[in-house]
């Protein structure tokens, strides 16, 4: 890729020490041909001493007005010159000093609207989220069109902006990020580029270290906002077909793999597995639920606050 304006966008929520070592693997990075920005929308600062001695900035957002979309929108206004942009969530650490490198040459090929990397699981992460990792970030790069939904379905538009990028052109000629959302603003935008004839690229060498263990609950919360957000954004499913096909890929290499790794936790599975599925049926009917309910089933609790006073 050419040297051109790039823009590194880190959201934070009460981070914890992986946000330190995010920072110090990017000062190593091979490319430092980078501006840097930290939307905070709630911390000690404890990590300002570190961005600032790398020449990055940050700024405060209200905590409860915290918005997936909305703010990235705000990071990205901060770089109008910006040619990429380049988004790390506070808990995803580059694997190597050539991350960010691997995902930006995503873009030479001139076709590419929007890139993510290969997510491994952390250092000691449990069964479950090792799986999700590897299920889900495969060895072999891809590159995605329109076209491809034939045979992928969903997944042609799956991109993940834990670590992933846009080109900042192609993200503007179709609109951008959705104006709210309470997750899913990656998927929103790689579909939007999709339809408009760009392409999604996977970079397997592009690599971060970035899982997590739910606890039976939060899978739950996060399963009923990812079922909100795909009932909120219906054209989704209409154009690239629904998701519960994936999701029993997914079980059925899930119990493959406990079979192998750790068979006792298999009744946990299936107690997990039920409680995604009964979040998520109920996040696709959520606009006939009551506000207070919502508040509570809800894993993005700032947006379900928000929303529910509108």
């Amino acid at each position: 890729m050419a040297a051109q304006a790039v823009a590194v966008i880190v959201p934070v929520f009460r981070p914890d020490r992986r946000l330190l070592e995010l920072l110090a693997a990017l000062s190593r990075q091979t490319c430092q041909d980078f501006d840097l920005m930290v939307l905070d929308s709630g911390s000690d600062g404890g990590y300002r001493g570190a961005l600032a001695a790398m020449g990055g900035d940050w700024i405060p957002v209200a905590p409860g007005t915290f918005d997936h979309a909305a703010t990235r929108r705000l990071g990205m206004e901060a770089f109008p010159e910006a040619a990429f942009f380049v988004f790390f969530t506070q808990d995803a650490v580059p694997a190597d000093e050539t991350a960010l490198a691997e995902l930006l040459a995503a873009f030479d090929d001139p076709r590419v609207g929007c890139a993510y990397g290969r997510q491994l699981p952390a250092p000691g992460a449990g069964p479950f989220g090792r799986h999700a990792r590897l299920i889900n970030y495969g060895g072999e790069s891809h590159v995605y069109s329109l076209e491809d939904r034939r045979q992928h379905g969903l997944k042609t538009a799956f991109m993940s902006d834990t670590f992933g990028a846009y080109r900042a052109s192609a993200l503007a000629a179709v609109g951008g990020f959705p104006r709210r959302a309470v997750m899913g603003e990656d998927m929103y935008a790689a579909a939007r580029l999709l339809l408009a004839g760009w392409r999604v690229a996977y970079r397997a060498a592009a690599k971060v270290y970035h899982s997590h263990d739910y606890s039976l609950w939060r899978e739950f919360q996060r399963s009923f906002d990812i079922g909100a957000f795909q009932a909120r954004e219906g054209w989704i499913r209409e154009r690239f077909g629904a998701a519960e096909g994936a999701g029993l890929r997914f079980v059925r290499d899930e119990a493959g793999f406990l079979l192998r790794e750790a068979p006792w936790r298999l009744p946990e599975m299936v107690l997990r597995d039920g409680m995604k599925f009964l979040g998520y049926r109920l996040g696709l009917g959520e606009r006939r639920l009551p506000a207070s309910l919502k508040r509570r089933l809800g894993m993005n609790r700032g947006f379900w606050e928000q929303d529910t006073k509108e």
